[in-house]
């Protein structure tokens, strides 16, 4: 596989310059012995030397300019495909290729594929690559959109055709009646000569008109006066069943209505669902089937073709366009599809284009595309198959196509490989149960798939920051230089050595989305995914699950003849039965091995073992009137009935038969496979299979489904409690002393597919030859393909309350596999990272070491840092998902509100224009003027004085509705009273806010809760990390107290210790309390400033000349207090020297200064509050005064000590 992200680099390497093809000679000195007469002109002399040293300039920046573009020339060749055999070229070969990806367009049918056509017809293109890595573009051509309806009873040919006239009548009047253009698409004013007759070089305006097609340019009239048809080309009377409900065998009459164009099903759809009057017929209403798939899938479908597998054209089938539309190397018409086994099973050698951009935004601000320069690449030449990035899909691609309009630069949006067709771009809001709500872009690059790797790892993973640092933290164990985008210009403005810093960080953020595919087999995985499920590899990141089983559905359907119903979407997607059972939790503290025995694949195996399936349900009406005997029907516990697989085999059974046989066969090839790429191959395969199997039930119950069916989901929870009870039972009545066992065995848990057995015995060896000895009995007792198998033991095993647990970890009775836990704080991601370590570091010492005293002492040494002020602020940082917009939550939540006060604020400034004395002002949401009485027509919530003609900066007030964000302007206001002004300057700045860059729906937000007004709710008191760290604002310690550490410390110590919470959070270690005050608080303006003992910090009273330093307590100490900070002020030198050194490290380089500003770094807000610490301690050696009380108080007086202490040393 072609490796792209070297291709990022937008220039020749780095090399030695080139040697001159002129050496520079110095100018030739005239002889000694040269007469006056031929001596040079001094002026000619000079003018001479000077047009040659000009010329050899000149000479040497052509050659220049030649050897860049031989360099150039040379990495294109080398980036460039291979070239084609003559085979290819001549037509008499099988061309195999690897379809990557496949879509549409509108244009004219081929005369000689398919002669009898007319009119515009929708033309499949797929795009892909040969094993020698040659680029396709096959169109096929002939392939028409259809669906299907209902036959009436009775319906004759006379009835049908009349049908066909009706509808073709509505269409075209449902499209007359269109405001959408069809035939032109847009109309451009450009300034170019005509070639006929000498018009003195002028440029007239003339008008492009492009049309959808070129068989449009006769425009509409001649169009409607067509006799073609333009909307139903035919309907077809076909013998078909519905998949819903029983029917026994029996088919029925359906209608296949075959349109012109795929955006015509929608249309016709609605006609016939809302009702149409047929002659004859009178007003009927008709229900659709199979009208919302897509025409690409349902291409595939009919044509058995699945994402990402390989298709053969045979030689002399396909034809060489004459004019080729795409920039592809092949383009063909007929083809072949294989099956995704043995040698079509491998990955073509597709080209990957990493890429990332940085853009020079104006001073402090965030890029945007509509002033900010941008890099362009050369993507058409190096022809990618597949173009990923981190975070491309909502920021590069659109920011680079956005540019390209404002520069007016026509050419640069066609990245894609067809030949004038450029890229677009849309909003686009994705929203499921399993993801939730996300805003993002659509963007379009015909031929060219794009691999959003953050996109990719908010569906995979669930992390508690989706940042490229953080994820490559996680994944590589690896971290980039994180500059931030306030400081690009300057890096870019900067000089040779700055500019190079920026290039290597761009470069980074193109490698590491590289790694992070090739590191978690994003490729194989998502290529094997859209094998399984039949689906083009670009649905895996664009849409949902239910997509992923319809089309799984679909392709069964049609092999049994049987039709889907398009179903309205409707309700909110939340289940309305009832879901699996968790047996009551026995919780406490279990020191005595607990095995575990699992159902495997429980869901899928209940729908095999009871035939549960659309086509299987019997309706209520229908059970006595289809006259079914007892034994050849299931009733389920939730009292559905579904006929056994005897009379029919259902669907959903069928296909997840051949999904799990398929997953054993995967999982038993990867045993037996050597090569890597195979393994890669058959693992991503497996682990598709096990997804796609076990998606199946969630299809069923989810309301906003293509194919809901509750009946089915229902009966499968109810077997799945029936079964969990079922098993309980069994172990209590078969593992008892009274059956000759040494215990009685206990269930102590059971959750959806799991119980937890306490067996009595004292060794993990017993537990589990009990434990699958339990399975064993069991499973015989369930219908097949049901089975119970004995999976680990836990021992010690920690039991809080339903669906949390934790316990280490056996598999093997030897030696412990890891620590497991679910539903506690160690693997979720709403809590700070001080509530994980702290619930990681007690579980370790609870589990592992044994040691609940050191637990214990652990706690309390952690709450003591914590409300001493000792703890680091990245230990606090909070990170919620913001799943939707603010006006959407029901109730306010902290990471909510503060996303919308960071859209919303701004810092401001005011600076009088007019010698007028004024006092007070105040900005909320619109600018309120108040006279020296404070009076005004609206309400001000802050207000600041200033002095006649003095600047003064306001603090932080919300910006609503304020069309002038950034800039500024000058405000003129007439104010009804004697006090008014005139000409004030108003201004915005972001130093406190970066509006632009605050979080948006889909992504995680980070706050931390600071100290406020007593009664102050928590979503009011939410702040932003980097913003409390800079501004010295105190947290909330005893926030973090009781709301994020007690309640799960409480859960893990309450089965172990009875006075949990007396012993943890009561007591000396919680008495000491430390409160930081804050740098920009208005009250601190009001301060009194005093000078204290340096020693014991007490009020020095009275003081002469400054020259006083400490108390009479302390007299005598100045020495010891000197050394004390001195020794303070270089181990802070040191701690921040380390972290300094570590972030150099991390950035590449040991010679620059740190401008990384990685949130998702612990180490950033270390050194941050490291150099800090740093700056106060050393103005103590200062005498100048700062802007904290406490610092200008000891600062004054430490310098008078220091100033008195070297005398003395002197003296």
């Amino acid at each position: 596989m072609n490796n792209g992200g070297g291709a990022k680099r937008r220039g020749p390497p780095a090399a030695a310059p080139p040697k001159r093809l002129h050496q520079e000679q110095p100018p030739p000195t005239p002889s000694a012995a040269m007469d006056e007469d031929d001596m040079m002109d001094e002026d000619v002399f000079l003018d001479e030397t000077l047009l040659h040293a000009e010329d050899e300039e000149a000479a040497f920046q052509i050659h220049e300019e030649e050897e860049r573009r031989k360099v150039i020339a040379f990495r294109h060749d080398k980036w460039r495909r291979p070239p084609l055999s003559p085979s290819f070229l001549s037509q008499s070969c099988n061309i195999v290729f690897q379809q990557l990806e496949i879509d549409y367009v509108i244009g004219e049918s081929h005369k000689e594929l398919v002669p009898n056509s007319s009119g515009p017809a929708a033309i499949l293109r797929i795009f892909g690559v040969t094993r020698e890595g040659h680029s396709v573009c096959c169109k096929v051509h002939g392939f028409e959109p259809y669906f299907y309806i209902g036959c009436l009873p009775g319906m004759g040919p006379d009835d049908i055709s009349r049908l066909h006239q009706t509808l073709e009548a509505r269409m075209k009047e449902a499209n007359r009646n269109s405001k959408a253009p069809k035939f032109i698409k847009r109309i451009e004013m450009m300034q170019k000569r005509s070639i006929m007759h000498y018009q003195q070089q002028q440029s007239h305006p003339f008008l492009k008109i492009v049309v959808a097609l070129p068989t449009m340019a006769r425009m509409k009239e001649a169009n409607r006066n067509s006799k073609a048809p333009k909307f139903i080309k035919r309907i077809e009377m076909m013998q078909k069943r519905s998949i819903m409900h029983y029917q026994q065998q029996q088919s029925h009459p359906f209608l296949k209505i075959v349109v012109a164009l795929p955006t015509m099903v929608a249309g016709c759809r609605g006609i016939l669902e809302r009702g149409i009057h047929v002659d004859g017929l009178g007003m009927r209403s008709f229900m659709t089937y199979e009208s919302n798939v897509l025409f690409a899938l349902r291409f595939m479908i009919d044509c058995n073709i699945v994402g990402g597998n390989w298709i053969e054209v045979p030689a002399g089938k396909y034809k060489k366009t004459i004019k080729p539309m795409s920039y592809c190397q092949l383009e063909y018409s007929e083809l072949i599809s294989h099956a995704s086994e043995g040698e079509f099973s491998k990955i073509a050698p597709f080209r990957i284009l990493s890429f990332d951009i940085e853009c020079a935004g104006r001073k402090g601000l965030f890029p945007d595309p509509s002033h900010d320069p941008v890099i362009q690449d050369f993507i058409q030449e190096v022809d990618p198959d597949i173009i990923i990035g981190y975070n491309i899909i909502k920021f590069d691609l659109p920011y680079l196509i956005e540019r390209a309009e404002v520069l007016k630069v026509a050419e640069f949006p066609i990245l894609g490989r067809i030949r004038n067709s450029r890229v677009r771009v849309r909003d686009a809001t994705f929203s499921s149960r399993q993801y939730g709500t996300r805003e993002s872009k659509e963007v379009t690059i015909e031929g060219r798939v794009q691999f959003d790797l953050l996109q990719a790892m908010q569906r995979d993973y669930k992390l508690s920051s989706y940042s490229l640092n953080s994820v490559s933290a996680h994944f590589l164990g690896e971290q980039k230089e994180d500059v931030h985008h306030s400081i690009i210009s300057d890096l870019q403005n900067g000089n040779p050595e700055t500019r190079r810093r920026l290039a290597v960080y761009c470069l980074k953020d193109a490698y590491l989305p590289q790694r992070l595919l090739d590191k978690l087999m994003f490729i194989y995985n998502y290529v094997e995914m859209a094998r399984v499920t039949g689906v083009p590899i670009s649905f895996l990141l664009s849409r949902g699950q239910s997509i992923k089983v319809l089309s799984q559905l679909l392709r069964k359907a049609k092999q049994k003849n049987l039709l889907i119903p398009s179903v309205k979407k409707q309700g909110s997607g939340e289940a309305t039965f009832e879901g699996a059972t968790v047996l009551e939790a026995k919780t406490g503290f279990y020191e005595k091995p607990i095995a575990t025995l699992d159902f495997a694949s429980l869901y899928p195996s209940i729908m095999m073992a009871y035939n549960l399936c659309y086509c299987t349900l019997v309706k209520p009406e229908d059970v006595r009137k289809l006259n079914l005997p007892p034994g050849c029907v299931n009733k389920t516990p939730s009292g559905e009935t579904f006929v056994k697989s005897d009379l029919q085999k259902g669907i959903l059974p069928e296909i997840l038969e051949e999904l799990l046989t398929a997953r054993k066969r995967a999982k038993a090839d990867l045993k037996e496979a050597k090569d890597p790429l195979e393994k890669a191959v058959l693992d991503g395969r497996q682990l598709a299979l096990k997804i796609s199997a076990n998606s199946v039930y969630g299809f069923t119950g989810a309301t906003v489904a293509q194919l809901p069916c509750l009946e089915i989901s229902s009966s499968v929870t109810s077997y799945g409690r029936q079964m969990i009870e079922h098993t309980k039972k069994l172990v209590g009545e078969k593992f008892t002393t009274l059956n000759g066992y040494e215990h009685n065995a206990e269930v102590i848990y059971g959750d959806t597919d799991s119980v937890m057995v306490q067996f009595g015995v004292p060794t993990v060896e017993e537990a589990m030859k009990l434990g699958r000895e339990a399975a064993e009995y069991i499973s015989c007792t369930f219908n097949k393909p049901i089975k119970l198998e004995f999976e680990k033991v836990y021992f010690p095993y920690l039991l809080i309350s339903k669906k949390r647990y934790a316990g280490l970890f056996w598999t093997n009775p030897n030696k412990y596999d890891k620590m497991d836990t679910k539903g506690i704080e160690t693997v979720r991601r709403d809590n700070c990272l001080l509530v994980k370590n702290l619930v990681t570091e007690c579980l370790h010492k609870i589990l592992i070491d044994r040691d609940i005293p050191g637990a214990v002492q652990y706690v309390k040494d952690t709450i003591s840092d914590l409300l001493m002020n000792r703890m680091d602020l990245s230990l606090l940082v909070i990170t919620k998902g913001l799943t939707k917009t603010g006006d959407d939550y029901a109730v306010k939540a902290a990471h909510v509100e503060l996303a919308e006060r960071m859209r919303k604020f701004a810092a401001m400034f005011f600076a009088p224009g007019s010698p007028n004395n004024f006092t007070t002002w105040a900005f909320d949401g619109n600018l309120v003027v108040m006279d020296s009485n404070g009076i005004s027509t609206n309400i001000a919530r802050s207000r600041r004085k200033a002095n006649r003609g003095e600047a003064t900066r306001f603090g932080e007030f919300r910006v609503e509705g304020h069309e002038q964000r950034w800039g500024s302007l000058v405000a003129s206001f007439d104010y009804p009273s004697t006090h008014f002004f005139r000409g004030m300057k108003l201004g915005f700045d972001d130093v406190a806010r970066d509006a632009a860059t605050a979080p948006n729906v889909g992504d995680r937000v980070p706050y931390v809760i600071i100290k406020a007004a007593k009664g102050a709710k928590a979503y009011e008191r939410s702040e932003d990390p980097i913003y409390v760290l800079e501004n010295n604002i105190p947290i909330d310690t005893q926030y973090y107290l009781e709301n994020q550490i007690s309640k799960p410390l409480l859960r893990i110590f309450e089965p172990i210790l009875k006075n949990a919470s007396k012993e943890l959070l009561h007591g000396s270690h919680t008495r000491a309390v430390s409160i930081s005050t804050p740098s920009n608080s208005g009250i601190m303006k009001f301060a009194k400033k005093q000078l204290s003992c340096i020693g014991c910090k007490a009020v020095l009273r009275h003081v002469i000349n400054g020259e006083q330093t400490v108390c009479s307590h302390c007299k005598g100490r100045e020495a010891e207090l000197y050394c004390k900070t001195v020794a303070n002020v270089a181990e802070l030198e040191k701690l921040f020297g380390r972290l300094w050194t570590q972030c150099q490290e991390c950035q590449g380089s040991l010679h620059q200064d740190v401008l990384c500003t990685s949130r998702d770094c612990p180490i950033f807000y270390r050194r941050k509050k490291a150099q800090k610490d740093m700056a106060e301690a050393k103005a103590s050696f200062n005498s100048e005064p700062t802007s904290d009380l406490v610092v200008q108080s000891e600062a004054f007086s430490l310098s008078a000590t220091l100033r008195r202490f070297h005398l003395s040393e002197t003296t």
